[in-house]
């Protein structure tokens, strides 16, 4: 074995040896497992014949999607297509297939024609989005919008109903403004981590940091509107975004909070207003498009400590949850802090695992023991960091390393504290992300034609919640998949976790492909169970989702419902994002 950094070696043997054919069983814990332990065996997803992925026939249960409304695909007129081409330009409107299928996921089978677009329209300005908003009012044309479209493993950036036209944001690529001494940025839809990163460069403000998701390629605005999550301390409850440009349904133009008196000086610097608070309106929404918003920076720190915790055997999940909220409750852990199973990690570690592997058959429990012993990630590992004053870093360190060793053989890798002059010297996927520096290392650890479905559930900060929730969905990846459990354990507050999960599959096997977007159909149902729901949800199953959060007959979906027929009385935003539909789509009254 060969000596990696943070403990991590190389493991031997592939994991492909051990063959396709092993099932891993584990017996149930708690209440969940009791339950599942009553339910007629295996799941039993009914899938068609191979070559049409997405045609999963449904059950009884699933059929309220087909009664109360109406997804019957959108066809674009000629003509209206016309007036698009005339307001942006011919050359920005793309109705080939070739160009439309740059937005679609990538994780969708190939052959899957689901959830096509008619079109893509690139608009340049605020000013084109308005005149396309007016246009598909006066023609009752749906649109789907997309900053980057990317969202992978989510849907991408395709629509829910077929045929609806795209509009892409990805020409409104203005950093517009960079406030060093409040540490602000305001951008446009288009501004990727990776643009707004190299402006803070340019522009001299390279002192100022970002707080970034995985992956640098994605928008700003897009992550912030799907509830992306980000790492660094403003990352937390999401506390980055701050006033937005909104194009409403009619063509006007909305500025929220202070933006809301012209030309405010406050406008991004204080996150309400007079009267109610619109900003997370327009978040998972379809009430109008966001033209630009402010998103706050945070200072290079003086002393920046990466962390990796490993949590050596499966059972001990329940006390690393506990005393990782204990640490956060105190201030010591700030930041958003993300705990990995095993074969998850080899997106981090790939230089000790080898890319990632999720998508074959599931592995037997001891072999999976047996990766995280030899390669030293454990059957959970953690990555956080320690920003602020060098004293203060060193002693939050200690006081994480002395917590975390009451997990029986785990260990706290801390390979160097970095000072405020030594951020050219990070080069590990990981702590770039943790330092603010966006990046596109992960990509090199995915594999070709391996496909993640995410399912995210949100639960509270308790061990004994996250154990019963973790064993319940593994259970239902195993039974109903015959595939790998792969989840992240994304720490958003002091209080609460979205328990990134699902399974990784083959996306040119079309039966794999239909087998897995059913079972992860049946871990919504089954989280629902519990008590728990999505925090953010998969084009395929958002109707699935929002039908969870029933509380008073659905009172939640009933009352968005009704804004979006007072702001958007044509429907022609995003038409079901996240189970909500105008009511010219509305089939139950």
């Amino acid at each position: 074995m060969v000596q990696r950094r943070h403990g991590l070696v190389r493991a031997n043997h592939p994991r492909g040896r051990h063959g396709r054919a092993h099932r891993r069983r584990r017996a149930p814990h708690g209440p969940a497992g009791r339950a599942a332990a009553r339910r007629d065996g295996a799941l039993r997803p009914h899938v068609a014949a191979a070559g049409h992925a997405a045609s999963i026939q449904l059950s009884a249960e699933d059929r309220f999607e087909m009664t109360r409304f109406d997804d019957r695909p959108f066809e674009l007129p000629g003509e209206v297509a016309q007036r698009f081409c005339d307001a942006i330009g011919a050359e920005h409107v793309h109705t080939d297939e070739a160009a439309r299928d740059e937005y679609r996921d990538p994780y969708w089978h190939r052959d899957d024609r689901t959830y096509d677009s008619s079109a893509v329209l690139y608009p340049a300005s605020t000013e084109e989005v308005q005149a396309i908003v007016r246009i598909a009012g006066e023609h009752g044309v749906p649109l789907w919008t997309s900053s980057q479209g990317r969202n992978n493993g989510y849907g991408g950036p395709s629509p829910r109903v077929r045929g609806t036209v795209l509009v892409s944001l990805r020409r409104m690529n203005r950093v517009l403004e960079i406030n060093h001494e409040l540490a602000y940025a305001v951008v446009e839809p288009g501004v990727s981590w990776l643009d707004l990163h190299a402006e803070l460069e340019r522009t001299g403000n390279g002192d100022l940091m970002i707080s970034v998701p995985d992956l640098g390629w994605g928008s700003i605005i897009g992550n912030t509107l799907d509830s992306g999550v980000t790492y660094l301390p403003y990352g937390m409850d999401y506390q980055a975004p701050t006033g937005m440009e909104v194009v409403l349904a009619d063509g006007t133009l909305l500025r929220t909070g202070m933006g809301a008196i012209p030309d405010s000086p406050s406008w991004h610097v204080y996150k309400r207003g007079l009267g109610p608070v619109l900003d997370p309106l327009f978040v998972q929404a379809s009430f109008g498009i966001v033209t630009r918003m402010g998103y706050w920076l945070m200072r290079r720190p003086k002393a920046y400590a990466p962390l990796f915790l490993t949590v050596p055997r499966d059972e001990q999940l329940a006390q690393a949850i506990d005393i990782l909220r204990e640490l956060r409750l105190a201030g010591i852990i700030r930041g958003v802090p993300v705990m990995q199973n095993t074969l998850t990690l080899a997106s981090h570690f790939p230089e000790a695992m080898g890319k990632m592997q999720g998508a074959e058959a599931t592995l037997p429990d001891e072999v999976i023991q047996e990766i995280a012993d030899e390669t030293g990630v454990g059957r959970w590992g953690m990555r956080t960091a320690v920003w602020g004053e060098p004293a203060v870093v060193e002693a939050h360190v200690q006081a994480i390393t002395d917590a975390w060793g009451a997990i029986e053989g785990s260990r706290v890798d801390h390979a160097r504290t970095y000072s405020s002059d030594d951020w050219h010297e990070i080069d590990h996927f990981v702590d770039k992300v943790q330092a603010g520096i966006p990046n596109l290392d992960m990509l090199e650890s995915l594999p070709d034609n391996v496909g993640h479905i995410g399912f995210s559930p949100v639960v509270p900060l308790v061990g004994s919640k996250m154990r019963e929730l973790v064993d319940l969905l593994e259970e239902t990846v195993v039974e109903g998949s015959g595939l790998n459990f792969v989840a992240g354990i994304c720490v958003i507050s002091e209080r609460s976790a979205m328990v990134v999960s699902g399974l990784a599959f083959d996306t040119s096997d079309a039966e794999v492909s239909a087998k897995a977007f059913a079972t992860v159909r049946t871990m919504v149902e089954r989280a629902a169970e519990l008590g728990y729901g999505e925090y953010r949800a998969h084009l395929d199953f958002m109707d699935l989702a929002a039908e969870q959060y029933s509380f008073g007959d659905h009172a939640y979906r009933r009352f968005v419902e009704r804004i979006k027929d007072a702001v958007d009385p044509e429907g022609i935003f995003a038409p079901g994002r996240h189970g909500i539909w105008p009511a010219n789509r509305r089939t139950d009254g």
